[in-house]
């Protein structure tokens, strides 16, 4: 057999191929397959857009989760720090306390300590690290540590009026509490009641 008679019948199965593929291609849908067809892509286009739409808003909610933590950490940095200069700062209180006495010696000592306790006064302000100054106020369970309760009628009943050591805040988050002794109101004496009459 000749390679000239090979050829046609290649021919031949190619173009048998190539017929099948234009039927195939040339399938005529109905009306009924294109609105099936239609629904699917609507829905599946409906499906798409809602995924995009809850992808934004999550990328959103993580932008500002981001930046608010961000702000936080510039906020509140110094929490660590500060916590450990506070017993410093309560030491130095309480030797200016402690420094009694007439001498020029505890006289020089005494406005040492002052303009040093000033210095780091000024420094905590600069830096939004505030006292909590509860005397008089109403106990807050948030801002005081109540170490006593005493009995005074001459305020009202929950009211602090001892602090022992002053609280503190860094941008209004509460780095100590303030050690307080709060009243309570005064014990009523016991109101006898009448006892069984034993004689009868």
């Amino acid at each position: 057999m000749s390679t000239e008679q090979e050829k046609p019948e290649l021919q031949v199965d190619e173009e048998n191929q190539q017929q099948e593929h234009t039927e195939v291609g040339e399938h005529e849908y109905t009306i009924d397959e294109l609105k099936l067809e239609l629904a699917e892509a609507k829905r599946q286009a409906h499906e798409n857009w809602d995924k995009a739409v809850r992808a934004q808003a999550e990328s959103e909610n993580l932008k500002r989760r981001t930046q608010k933590d961000l702000e936080d950490a510039h906020k509140f940095a110094l929490t660590g720090f500060a916590k450990e200069l506070l017993p410093v700062l309560d030491s130095l209180v309480l030797g200016l306390q402690a420094a009694t006495g007439d001498s020029e010696e505890v006289q020089k000592f005494r406005e040492g300590s002052e303009l040093t306790l000033k210095q780091l006064e000024s420094a905590f302000a600069r830096f939004k690290i505030e006292p909590i100054e509860p005397l008089g106020q109403p106990f807050s369970a948030e801002l005081h540590q109540a170490v006593a309760v005493h009995p005074d009628p001459s305020v009202e009943p929950n009211t602090v009026i001892n602090v022992f050591q002053k609280g503190y805040a860094l941008n209004g988050r509460l780095l100590r509490p303030a050690m307080v002794v709060v009243a309570k109101a005064a014990e009523q004496p016991a109101v006898n009641s009448p006892g069984i009459d034993e004689q009868a």
